[in-house]
């Protein structure tokens, strides 16, 4: 579990520095600056939750079954808040209506919120001092 939290804060790290850059630079020209300023924050986001991954992965002080649940409730909320707000945000160039997923946005950070939830009960329960 260790590889596979640090393995994957490190992908989600690559791929949010190469959504910030596309957001920063290729879609400038493309969408508004709403759109552009919705899209950061999927990506700001991603990038949050990668370092969580990076410094749960790297550490001790949850248990491997409450690291299991972390790992499945960032991976989903990052796929639900942060994947619907880059596709509503690019939602013009694209021939899919992501409208019609908005609603996996808010679910996506009730995900995200869990994971932390699920972090501080095991820290309180941990007998790290």
């Amino acid at each position: 579990m260790k590889k596979k939290l640090l393995i994957a804060g490190a992908v989600l790290g690559i791929l949010g520095v190469i959504l910030g850059a596309f957001a920063a630079h290729g879609l400038e020209k493309l969408v508004d600056a709403d759109a552009i300023k919705s899209f950061e924050t999927g990506v700001r986001y991603q990038l949050y939750h990668a370092f969580l991954l990076l410094i749960l992965g790297s550490t001790s002080f949850v248990s491997l079954k409450l690291k299991k649940t972390i790992f499945h409730l960032v991976l989903f909320g990052l796929i639900f808040f942060s994947g619907s707000i880059y596709g509503l945000a690019t939602n013009a160039l694209s021939s899919i209506d992501f409208k019609t997923i908005a609603m996996i946005t808010p679910i996506g950070g009730l995900l995200l919120i869990a994971a932390w939830v699920v972090m501080l009960i095991g820290i309180i329960r941990s007998k790290v001092d």
